[in-house]
């Protein structure tokens, strides 16, 4: 088949017959393969239609027109005309140089750089679009942290802007061998995420799995990051967190070094640590900061507390209910008179204080800061005097419940805390229907539960089951700070043993 004309050619004695292709058609055509891989401006003008702040600016340049696209809301207006405006009106052609070329056919790219607060400038002349960032949230500074508070060591906390929390990282991890990788979630708010890691340290296995979750997360918007933590664990029907959540830059830091992972979000003031394990929800940042001595101390007290405050009133429904006969007759005959006035049986005397401290505690979380500590302290006095004079409960269950209350305050981790208040309510009802038996089968429910729980992946009972003794340095209790040389096995590190200072250099 021949197309246009031909003409013929001899080379190296072969006849070369060489096609004259029309150019008219030849421009048709690139002409209709443009039309189809560009996209219209005014496409980008319709997406964006009923948005209030979405601005378009036509500015005539020494390369012919050019367009500008962004919401104002979104972005500093003094680095619009300094950085963006004048030096396009000068010269153009190489202040495009400092943008970055988007895909002529990617509309949900052009679409999703405009809606997170960059500009996005349209070339009329080469149909080409480039982005230019320029996204200025207002965000409030560096204060404490009024969840994980400390009398000693750092004072700083994470923000709600991700470049914030990252720079609080970087302040305290100098070494190219810390990595972020920043990807975007939700279908319709593309949250933007950054994991951060050791990359000679951390397991490339707990990296790929981590990966893996984030890349099946499917959520419209995340407005913060505990919702991703809830699609990420490993039983979404656990009441424990399987995932250690802190605000505390130094905490992160701790646990990077140790070979986890950290994973941060836009708009969260708090960050996540994976793997974790049960006891690492019992330790705080102030524990490497005090004595070995004092900080072991707390680690126990902390960690008998937690069970102190799941079984106290289940113990004394069964005492009352069941087995009378296991206290002293003396302190029997004490804890019969203060019941000797309460009409209801001891379960439901419990469930009743229990709930009314409950609701003391949301009261005074959900009213104004002064406002709620006077609720708080007032209402408990108050409620509890009256509900002893009027024989609603006895006197001694007061001081169990108070005790009970303030041991669970002591658990640094929040979501640990609310977890202990949870299981509380599930052990007083097999107390109340079983007794000691009730009890034992609910403790066992509660051992075999943590024995199966993962983080990762990875045993969430660590370092007990599989047992490592090295790991009992920091565990319970806390070694000397030059006995803690190897990393933890839950981190699965590249490097178990931390470096001496020969192998540093």
């Amino acid at each position: 088949m021949e197309i246009g004309n031909a003409t013929n050619r001899r080379v190296c004695g072969l006849e070369v017959r060489r096609l004259k292709i029309p150019t008219g058609k030849l421009k048709k055509d690139k002409s209709s393969t443009l039309k189809e891989t560009t996209i219209p401006h005014q496409t980008i003008v319709d997406e964006f239609n009923h948005v209030h702040d979405f601005l378009q600016k036509k500015l005539v340049t020494n390369i012919g027109d050019v367009i500008l696209f962004y919401l104002y809301s979104m972005v500093d207006h003094s680095v619009i005309y300094q950085k963006e405006i004048k030096p396009l009106l000068e010269n153009a052609k190489a202040a495009l140089q400092d943008g970055e070329l988007l895909p002529e056919n990617d509309l949900a790219g052009i679409i999703n750089a405009i809606s997170i607060g960059h500009i996005v400038v349209y070339v009329e002349e080469t149909k080409k679009y480039y982005k230019f960032i320029a996204y200025s949230a207002p965000t409030r500074s560096i204060g404490t942290s009024e969840i994980e508070t400390t009398v000693i060591g750092p004072q700083d906390s994470f923000t709600e802007s991700l470049q914030t929390n990252l720079s609080l990282l970087k302040r305290r991890i100098h070494t190219p061998h810390f990595k972020t990788k920043s990807s975007t979630i939700g279908t319709e708010s593309h949250t933007e995420i950054c994991t951060v890691y050791m990359k000679n340290i951390v397991s490339d296995d707990n990296i790929g799995l981590i990966e893996e979750r984030l890349r099946n997360v499917n959520n419209p918007s995340f407005q913060d990051i505990s919702i991703l933590k809830q699609m990420l664990e490993d039983n979404p029907f656990s009441p424990f967190p399987q995932f250690i959540m802190t605000n505390r830059p130094d905490t992160a830091v701790k646990y990077i070094m140790d070979g986890r992972i950290v994973v941060l979000m836009d708009n969260s003031s708090s960050i996540m640590i994976t793997p974790s394990s049960f006891l690492e929800m019992f330790l705080s940042s102030e524990d490497y900061y005090n004595r070995w001595t004092t900080a072991s101390l707390l680690r126990l007290i902390r960690f008998i507390g937690f069970f102190i405050t799941v079984i106290l009133t289940p113990a004394y429904i069964s005492i009352m209910s069941f087995h009378p006969g296991v206290v002293p007759i003396d302190l029997l005959m004490r804890l019969q008179e203060s019941r000797s006035k309460v009409p209801f049986p001891p379960v439901f005397e419990v469930i009743f204080i229990e709930l009314v401290i409950e609701v003391l505690r949301e009261a005074g979380a959900r009213m104004p800061t002064k406002i709620g500590q006077t609720i708080g302290i007032v209402g408990g006095i108050v409620i509890g005097t009256a509900a002893v004079e009027a024989g609603l409960v006895s006197n001694v269950l007061i001081v169990l419940v108070a005790i009970s209350a303030l041991l669970s305050f002591m658990i640094p981790n929040y979501l640990m805390s609310n977890a202990s208040r949870l299981i509380r309510y599930f052990f007083i009802i097999a107390a109340g229907a079983f007794g000691f038996l009730g009890l034992t089968l609910a403790l066992a429910w509660l051992m075999n539960h943590l024995l199966n729980l993962t983080s990762l992946g990875k045993p969430y009972v660590s370092p007990v089951v599989p047992r490592r003794f090295s790991d009992v340095y920091d565990g319970i209790v806390r070694a000397p700070l030059t006995f803690i040389q190897n990393r933890k096995r839950l981190s699965m590190s590249k490097q178990p043993t931390f470096p001496t200072k020969r192998e540093k250099q």
